[in-house]
């Protein structure tokens, strides 16, 4: 009896499994020679293993594997020829390269959010073409790779993996992503960001790096950012403010020179009150043509990035590994931002945004109840009710009605 009789078209986990370039992966494991000498698990038996892992929530490498096992009848549907061992999962984690799945976002993010039209972003203007850039810390308990904060009763540290992310706020999903052990400084990632002629980006104090402020200067990049407090700050020229910027909250504004000798940098500095909190803020910038309000919401924007981190731990197993080595860490962290991304592209194609707009947690949720549900999951996401009432599972067949009788 075939296994095409028992089901009709593809479980909602093998749809989302399929945003996934089969060629791409192929290629990429080529570039890192990640299938030499490999038997069993190759490199996208791999990724779907532990796609199907962040997904389904595991904790454990034996909750993994007996999960798949009951659904035994699903794998081919999955990409997957056989259910992979422990042992052979727990030797692919640490043996096969992380820089694969690094390689393997960015390049999905380039697939999918790479080409952004550009009358959107002149119709945006600066909000059109900004960029967040942060880290966050995922807390171990080891110390596999080191972490921050202060020492342990045991004079040890917990372990802590970094991850550096650079986020489009018009796409909300990370464009570039770097993982390190959590105590390398924020600032490494800095000349490592890609960023195009005309982009902003705007960051926290713990980024303050006038060379590479200089540097982003000459690219044509424009940055806002916080200033230190007892930086050295040389005055050039006060410039004015109406009265509508003062009822917004702008003090004043002043273009001045940051630092001393030839490593001083021209930039404009915004003082802002906000009313709600009661505290004065010093916004610093290189564009000297935006008005001060503009700057002020700008570096609100940096807020995004925090929700971005609050659904990648609250969606995804980031407490609990299936391997105790950087890599198998490096792995599933790199695992949990391709998932997101994946979930992302369907609620985007479902068009959940707008009057329609459904929080992501809930989208997430949604489809880890349905995962082997054999459903179209862009109509089950529109019209969730609809779809479930109209879904009717196939007859089983005279072969299976007399096998059951048996």
């Amino acid at each position: 009896m075939s296994q095409g009789s028992l089901f009709t078209g593809q479980p909602v986990l093998s749809q989302l499994l399929q945003l996934t370039p089969k060629n791409l992966v192929d290629r990429l494991a080529k570039e890192h020679q990640a299938d030499r000498y490999c038997k069993t698990l190759f490199t996208y038996d791999h990724l779907v293993t532990m796609l199907s892992a962040i997904y389904m929530g595991c904790t454990g490498l034996r909750e993994l594997v007996t999960g798949l096992q009951a659904c035994q009848q699903r794998l081919r549907h999955l990409g997957l020829k056989q259910n992979p061992r422990r042992s052979t999962l727990a030797d692919a984690n640490k043996r096969r390269t992380e820089a694969l799945f690094g390689d393997l976002f960015h390049g999905l993010y380039r697939r999918y959010y790479g080409d952004s039209p550009d009358s959107r972003r002149r119709k945006d203007g600066p909000l059109g073409r900004l960029h967040v850039l942060d880290s966050t810390t995922i807390t171990l308990f080891s110390d596999v790779l080191q972490g921050t904060g202060a020492f342990g009763l045991n004079g040890r540290k917990k372990g802590g993996a970094k991850a550096h992310v650079v986020m489009r706020v018009d796409q909300q999903v990370p464009c570039f992503i770097d993982l390190t052990e959590g105590k390398r400084n924020d600032k490494h990632i800095m000349a490592r960001v890609p960023l195009a002629r005309g982009s902003v980006v705007v960051f926290d104090m713990g980024y303050t790096n006038y060379a590479q402020w200089a540097a982003w200067d000459k690219q044509g990049v424009f940055w806002v950012t916080r200033l230190q407090e007892g930086a050295v700050v040389k005055d050039r020229e006060h410039l004015p403010v109406n009265d509508a910027q003062r009822v917004a909250g702008v003090i004043a504004q002043q273009l001045v020179r940051l630092g001393a000798g030839k490593r001083s940098l021209a930039a404009r500095v915004v003082h802002y009150h906000h009313k709600e909190s009661g505290r004065i803020f010093r916004f610093v910038t290189n564009n000297t043509k935006w008005s001060p309000t503009t700057v002020a919401r700008i570096y609100r924007q940096r807020w995004d990035i925090e929700m971005l981190f609050k659904r990648i731990k609250q969606n995804y197993p980031l407490r609990d590994f299936l391997g105790d080595s950087p890599n198998a860490i490096k792995i599933q962290i790199w695992c949990a931002f391709i998932a997101d991304l994946l979930v992302t592209i369907v609620r985007d194609r479902a068009h959940l945004t707008g009057p329609r707009r459904w929080s992501f947690s809930g989208v997430a949720s949604l489809l880890r109840i349905h995962l082997h549900t054999y459903i179209d999951v862009l109509r089950f996401l529109r019209d969730p009710d609809r779809a479930l009432i109209d879904y009717k599972p196939p007859e089983p067949s005279p072969q299976l009605s007399l096998q059951l009788s048996l």
